[in-house]
């Protein structure tokens, strides 16, 4: 199943971060669910919601709870709000509720970025992810990313230069050949660097996908933060979304 394989990859810990909290307040109540049967049900939502997106469905909280959380209906709502966040975090993918009268929920690839379906592989939803990662680091890093920094915040995901991945497989030709390939990155040499060195900028479709500031936006959701606690970029993603409304009204 998609969750299983990606219980085997670098981002298994972090995805078990999300499922499996130890902490007891997220059990307060009269009937507290027990921890094995949480786990149980959120790994069951991941799979159930994973399935749903690779078939580009969408899914109602009636649904879920006929499919999924069956005998535990009232604990829709801590169950639901995990596996939300796991979805997000770990697979890159937003949950989002788009009809709330009639509960009807949305899958959508973070940052509106289209790789996992013009890939279509098995693991195209992890490769996203890692995806996000590099933008996001580009974005910070004053547009512009040093080979060795990007690949110091890939060594945390256990994702080496030379070195094999299950998922993939040669990690410098993923980033460097495919991405580039795909329009999502620009590999280059620095200017004037001697001995020659490297740096990775947005690509032509990550500028035409996504916006500046939805990237910061997700920044600042995934550290739990305020878009304007981070002045500089803040104030370079409003700059940027004044840009494209000039652009597009000239084009009218």
């Amino acid at each position: 199943m998609a969750s299983g394989q990606m219980s085997q990859s670098s981002q298994g810990s972090s995805r078990a971060q999300e499922e499996h909290p130890s902490t007891s307040q997220d059990q307060a109540g009269p009937q507290s669910l027990p921890l094995e049967v949480l786990h149980e049900k959120i790994d069951e939502l991941v799979d159930f919601l994973l399935h749903k997106y690779s078939n580009k469905e969408m899914t109602t909280r009636e649904e879920i709870l006929h499919c999924v959380i069956k005998d535990y209906q009232e604990h829709f709502p801590l169950i639901f709000t995990k596996v939300s966040d796991c979805m997000y975090m770990v697979f890159g993918i937003d949950v989002k509720e788009v009809d709330p009268p009639g509960h009807i929920y949305s899958l959508n690839p973070v940052l509106g970025l289209t790789y996992n379906t013009i890939v279509g592989d098995d693991h195209s939803i992890a490769k996203t992810s890692l995806l996000i990662m590099i933008i996001t680091i580009i974005f910070q890093n004053a547009n512009r990313a040093s080979e060795e920094v990007v690949w110091l915040a890939l060594n945390g995901m256990q994702v080496y230069d030379g070195r094999e991945h299950l998922i993939y497989r040669e990690p410098r030709k993923f980033i460097t050949e495919e991405l580039v390939e795909q329009g999502y990155l620009e590999y280059r040499q620095v200017p004037d660097s001697d001995p020659a060195r490297y740096e990775f900028l947005w690509g032509p479709r990550t500028h035409a996908e996504t916006t500046k500031m939805k990237v910061l936006e997700h920044l600042a959701k995934v550290n739990k933060r305020d878009p304007r606690s981070y002045p500089r970029l803040y104030e370079e993603a409003v700059r940027d979304q004044q840009q494209a409304a000039q652009v597009r009204h000239v084009g009218h």
